[in-house]
């Protein structure tokens, strides 16, 4: 006799996961034969650059690499990412308690409030998110309260309101924001990281999008701030930067106690990061400036291609300032997001993700993503003109 096997309480009160929904629904309408454009999840159709496959390729020749990688993975790849940081940002980080490398940016913002937010502990988070957010905090104990994102700001919180609340543990923030595509100002990083400084409050920052901006205008990092470190921690992201999202690795920097957090939680949780693939991210922070650049041209090129296209067909949209992805208001004649997605993948056999899926703030708006050819965003604005 079968025991009855149901999922933990924790786990019944987590939506379904937005991205692996739109993949059934993209898998499904494949399976039917349909041709689909798929501009929802952000995942880049380039390919790993050939130097980093090489490094990885001789990397796991070597038998030494096949065993447990260091918990805080390997010197020299703390050392060039701190050489990174510097060039990058101008900001000097502690190879040995500042930087702490990831199995993904994803990862580590997973496990952070497990280190450090206790049950019942008031978390800031922005709404629209990315979704990855909201699960980490709650299976740590703690209480969100959504902190709204709205044009009229330029998609980030009115500090003025995140001072009115008491007893902060910490505020998650994203820029440049998945899904808005905003970017962050350095006025904007002062008063936060003042009001952080005053109030006790942890600032997690993911900057996992910091090299995909446009028009030359670059991201700050939060610690560009005098005083951030003593209060913040950023996550960084090689997959967007390098073309690397399936290789799983990133890093976390700042605050020295809040990387000694995670560093004991993933002690408990995982064994390092493979080796071998340690080694191509070394190869990858030595890469050529002009990889990144050439990125940048690619996405700058699609974004204006789409953007334009849309105007063509009476949909105007602002053009992103970073990111891969163009967060758009609803067209005329729809007003739920999750229906017009579903029109657009009935009608027009094009994926795109409903911006209700980043938090209650984000209907009314959906999420296009610039990883596909001109050609397929040219298929896309033909096939959108026939039903708006």
């Amino acid at each position: 006799m079968p025991i009855n096997i149901e999922f933990s309480e924790r786990l019944k009160n987590l939506p379904p996961y937005l991205f692996v929904e739109i993949d059934k629904a993209k898998r499904a309408a494949i399976a039917e034969g349909r041709d689909i454009i798929n501009l929802g999840v952000g995942d880049p159709d380039s390919p790993t650059p050939t130097h980093i496959v090489e490094a990885m390729k001789a990397a796991v020749q070597d038998g030494n690499n096949h065993h447990y990688a260091f918990d805080a993975g390997l010197p020299q790849l703390r050392q060039e990412i701190a050489q990174w940081f510097q060039s990058r940002f101008n900001v000097s980080l502690d190879p040995e308690t500042e930087i702490y490398p990831l199995i993904g940016s994803k990862e580590g913002l997973a496990h952070l409030p497990l280190g450090v937010i206790n049950p019942k502990d008031k978390v800031l988070l922005t709404n629209p998110a990315y979704p990855a957010y909201r699960p980490s905090i709650e299976f740590a104990g703690g209480k969100i309260i959504y902190v709204p994102l709205k044009a009229g700001n330029d998609f980030l919180p009115d500090l003025k309101k995140v001072a009115e609340y008491k007893d902060i543990k910490a505020i998650v923030i994203n820029y440049p924001n998945n899904p808005t595509a905003a970017t962050a100002t350095k006025d904007f990083y002062t008063e936060l990281v003042a009001l952080a400084r005053e109030k006790g409050m942890i600032i997690v920052s993911d900057m996992a999008y910091s090299e995909v901006y446009f028009d030359g205008e670059k991201p700050l990092s939060i610690f560009e701030i005098a005083g951030a470190k003593e209060v913040a921690i950023e996550f960084h992201s090689f997959s967007k930067t390098y073309y690397m999202t399936g290789w799983r690795i990133g890093w976390a920097c700042g605050n020295p106690t809040l990387i000694a957090a995670l560093a004991k939680v993933k002690s408990n949780f995982d064994s390092g990061i493979f080796q071998a693939v340690q080694i191509a991210g070394i190869a990858a922070l030595k890469s050529d400036s002009m990889i990144a650049e050439d990125m940048r041209s690619l996405y700058q090129d699609r974004r204006d291609y789409l953007i334009n296209g849309l105007r063509g067909i009476g949909w105007k949209i602002p053009p992103p300032k970073a990111t891969y992805y163009v967060w758009a208001k609803l067209p005329k004649n729809f007003s739920d997001s999750m229906e017009t997605a579903k029109v657009f993948l009935d009608q027009a056999n094009i994926v795109v993700t409903p911006g209700i899926g980043f938090g209650e703030f984000g209907e009314g708006y959906i999420r296009m993503t610039l990883t596909v050819s001109k050609d397929r965003i040219n298929e896309a604005v033909l096939r959108l003109q026939k039903i708006l």
